[in-house]
């Protein structure tokens, strides 16, 4: 069957969405093959999945309003900081259009939102395939477990920024985490807060002169005036490869520098294993302001592993 993604809608479950989670669910796992032992998926109500949602989160995916997908995200019971994800499950008539990644996407969101660090999820032997699925999202097989493994992978810190003098602030207070040779990759929509973000860091390392949006000539150099590495200012939104990138040259600058790329997603990567990478969404709720932005920092590589990105969230005041 052919679905559009116009007709897709991902939210946040509620109880009231039980009903259709179950039939997603029941659907998608009783397409499978046979298992030995068998998935107790088959063993869901509506009653255990609202329960499940009471205790916990999930996703519910709907097609033109029919129950198309859903997932469980649940405290893992063991780890403080991790969430589980159960019964991730697309059913059968649409399978194979994004669903299943649109929904994981927002499951991560909402696990990160809800402080935890990390996922773990499991994963039947049987089905290599459906690892593989997970591995391509960035999950790595942790440790073995009966029938099958488990995976796990680590979530970006979100935090919500009100005004973009905090959003300044903000950078300034991830200055203090970074140092020469470290890789930044910000991406969001215009007028998200990027250069907003970076002039915060440009602050925070005491760099000379102003920091602003070097669109037209793509990137600029900030020395520090405090003996401390420069800021390297990279825009790349009108760089179509990163063969352009590579024109640049930021191989000779970025061992000793800062390197921050706006819009740097999907061409900045192949500079550095270890970076980081920021998205910025401007995302209002009830109660905010319109300049409410939601930041979700991630770190890649060995440079981040233990660096606690959540401790960036600005401090209460009394």
């Amino acid at each position: 069957m052919s679905v559009s993604v116009v007709d897709l809608v991902v939210s946040v479950a509620s109880q009231d969405d039980a009903a259709g989670m179950v039939d997603v669910i029941h659907a998608a796992f009783g397409a499978r093959p046979a298992l030995d032992p068998p998935s107790t998926a088959s063993e869901e109500t509506a009653a255990t999945v609202a329960a499940s949602l009471a205790l916990g989160d999930g996703i519910y995916a709907e097609v033109d309003g029919r129950p198309a997908g859903a997932i469980l995200v649940l405290a893992d019971g063991v780890d403080p900081q991790a969430a589980t994800f159960r019964r991730v499950s697309v059913h059968p008539d649409f399978q194979r259009h994004g669903i299943a990644s649109a929904m994981v996407a927002a499951a991560e969101e909402v696990a990160a939102r809800s402080g935890f660090r990390r996922v773990e999820l499991f994963a039947r032997g049987e089905f290599a395939d459906l690892i593989a699925y997970w591995q391509h999202r960035g999950y790595a097989i942790e440790r073995p477990a009966p029938n099958g493994v488990v995976l796990v992978k680590r979530l970006p810190a979100v935090l919500s920024v009100a005004s973009a003098e905090q959003m300044r602030a903000l950078g300034e207070r991830l200055a203090g985490l970074l140092r020469a040779g470290d890789l930044v990759i910000a991406t969001g929509d215009l007028g998200a807060g990027k250069t907003t973000l970076t002039q915060g860091i440009g602050r925070g390392l005491g760099t000379e002169g102003p920091v602003i949006s070097p669109t037209f000539v793509i990137s600029r150099i900030h020395a520090s005036a405090t003996a401390g590495p420069a800021l390297v200012h990279v825009d790349a939104y009108r760089l179509t490869s990163a063969e352009e990138l590579d024109d640049l040259d930021l191989d000779a600058t970025l061992p000793e520098a800062v390197t921050l790329v706006e819009w740097g997603a999907g061409l900045a990567e192949g500079l550095a294993t270890d970076r980081l990478e920021i998205e910025i969404v401007a995302r209002p709720e009830a109660g905010t302001g319109p300049d409410t932005r939601l930041v979700a920092l991630r770190g890649t590589g060995v440079r981040w592993r233990d660096v606690n990105l959540s401790a960036l969230a600005e401090a209460p005041r009394d």
